[in-house]
């Protein structure tokens, strides 16, 4: 040490600028990482085995993303009471940047990618309606009754677009828990398709949203009326999906004409194929879009018309690579997410804050699922409407995870401290609570429901209709009023596009044959059925 000092003493660096001495040893701070990717893989190890215990022995009470939430919170309770806290922090401080670049992307591409279209187009009205209108309706809900609530003294207090930004991103909902739990028990195929459709396209809203309010906030919106905000969303979403889709389709023509589905090219094939879906995101945030809308879409279209002109290795590993790269980052998440929370400053200061905006996002829910089922409703025949259970077991899957956590982080550095603060406090709060508490009593809440377990009754349907069940319209069904004639002029759209899709687009992008449709279905909520039916 002293060698040290008098060399640093004795030879002065350019410009007056003395150089600090090493704090460690060489070799230590390797030996520091080293041991921070060490618990950290560990961690990931137990939270995939004590997954799979629980999943064997069909016990509910404690998912795999509450089992992982539970293990980081531990582990990072255990570091913030010992010594080892400064380098442990170093090695799982929750990054958004490295959450939203690294992390997010494969688990919302394999969202995309892992859609049955089949299903997903037959309730492709009413996952629109709740996706995009609910989740606007429940930002806006949220918003405004934090906004009062700060006025009638009932919580603290925030201004009008910050509460639209809070309610923008407590909006994003990850409801893993039940669609594990429908994976195991089997449930109604329409009624998957609502809660996972919802789930992917919700999350592409909910950003936008957010990034909207932000934009608005950060540009003194006093100037800018309330049209110009509504377009620039629509710039956002349109610009970011419009990217998406075209990524997709350019992927689907080179696997078509490259002719790479050879066996002595099928490396080549495979990383062109991996790397698609970053080029998508990457692009769409290059240009001021949202990379998570893109990549989303990019996912849907590679699905669809890129993989079926891959070789039948490739497809297989593709499959298995997406799927399991998808699962070690949702696992990371709630593992990193965990261990943060431990050991992060919060604000508890507004107690009152963190009960009122729990009431006000279940309200928010509310009107948010029970309106947005009423009017998809309105346009379908009594055969296709969606049951009050249902209504009730979209309203409970609504739990809070990963995005909203992240967009709460960095709302801390984008608001003012005290601001920041209360709002990450608050979200870190509610996604404790809906993942360990609700997400331990969905099993018994959905059995209670009597949604799990169902037999579809229309799942033949699909296979003779060319895998597609538009609905269809009595006579006397038309004379709802104009606003039901709407909803049913949109649903009939939904029969022109797979009709377009059909004698179009699958010929066009696609080298598939009719037959080869019919492995489209073997999505995940029919198959995994069949697959725990069998056993």
């Amino acid at each position: 040490m002293e060698l040290g000092l008098s060399l640093a003493s004795a030879s002065p660096p350019a410009g007056g600028l003395a150089q600090p001495p090493p704090l460690a040893p060489p070799g230590k701070e390797q030996q520091v990482a080293g041991v921070g990717i060490l618990l950290q893989i560990s961690m990931l190890v137990l939270s995939f085995v004590l997954g799979h215990v629980l999943r064997r022995h069909r016990f509910y009470y404690l998912p795999e993303a509450s089992a992982s939430l539970l293990i980081g919170l531990v582990v990072g309770g255990l570091a913030n009471i010992s010594n080892t806290e400064t380098n442990t922090r170093t090695w799982f401080n929750f990054h958004e940047e490295f959450f939203f670049l690294f992390l997010l992307p494969p688990i919302i591409f394999q969202s995309g990618f892992s859609l049955s279209p089949k299903p997903f187009f037959a309730n492709f009205g009413a996952i629109v309606t709740f996706a995009i209108l609910g989740t606007f309706i429940a930002s806006v809900v949220t918003g405004v009754l934090v906004y009062l609530g700060g006025l009638t003294f009932l919580m603290y207090k925030l201004p009008l677009v910050e509460c639209l930004m809070f309610g923008a991103l407590i909006s994003a909902t990850d409801p893993v828990t039940v669609l594990s739990i429908f994976q195991e028990l089997g449930s109604d195929v329409n009624l998957y398709a609502l809660v996972f459709g919802e789930s992917v396209l919700n999350d592409a809203m909910a950003i936008s949203l957010y990034r909207t309010m932000s934009s608005v906030r950060s540009h003194a919106a006093a100037g800018e009326n309330f049209f110009m905000m509504i377009l620039q969303f629509l710039e956002t979403f349109v610009g970011s999906m419009s990217s998406g889709v075209g990524v997709g389709f350019i992927s689907a023509l080179l696997f078509k004409y490259a002719g790479l589905d050879v066996d002595n090219l099928q490396n080549l094939e495979c990383c062109l194929f991996v790397l698609f879906p970053y080029f998508s995101y990457m692009l769409a945030e290059g240009l001021g879009l949202s990379g998570i809308v893109s990549i989303l879409f990019t996912g849907m279209v590679m699905k669809h018309y890129t993989y079926s002109n891959l070789s039948d290795n490739s497809q297989r590993f593709v499959s298995a690579f997406f799927h399991l790269l998808s699962s070690l980052a949702e696992t990371f998440v709630f593992i990193y997410m965990g261990f943060d929370i431990a050991m992060e400053e919060h604000s508890w200061s507004h107690v009152g804050f963190i009960f009122f905006s729990i009431i006000f996002i279940v309200v928010a829910r509310a009107v948010n699922v029970f309106s947005c089922a009423y009017l998809v409703n309105m346009s379908r025949p009594e055969h296709r409407r969606i049951p009050l259970k249902h209504q009730k077991a979209l309203w409970f899957s609504g739990l809070r995870g990963a995005m909203a956590f992240a967009l709460a982080l960095q709302s801390v550095h984008e608001l003012p401290e005290g601001h920041g603060k209360t709002i990450f406090t608050t979200t870190t709060a509610i996604v404790v609570l809906t993942v360990l508490l609700i997400g331990g009593s969905t099993g018994t809440m959905l059995e209670a429901l009597d949604v799990v377990g169902d037999e579809s009754p229309s799942i033949e349907n699909y296979e003779d209709n060319n895998g597609y069940m538009p609905p269809t319209y009595e006579e006397g069904t038309s004379s709802g009023g104009g606003l039901r004639m709407k909803l049913k002029q949109f649903h009939k759209s939904t029969t022109s596009f797979t009709a377009l899709d059909k004698n179009y687009l699958t010929p066009f992008f696609t080298s598939q044959t009719d037959d080869d449709d019919d492995d489209d279905f073997s999505g995940q909520p029919q198959s995994r059925r069949v697959r725990f039916y069998d056993q």
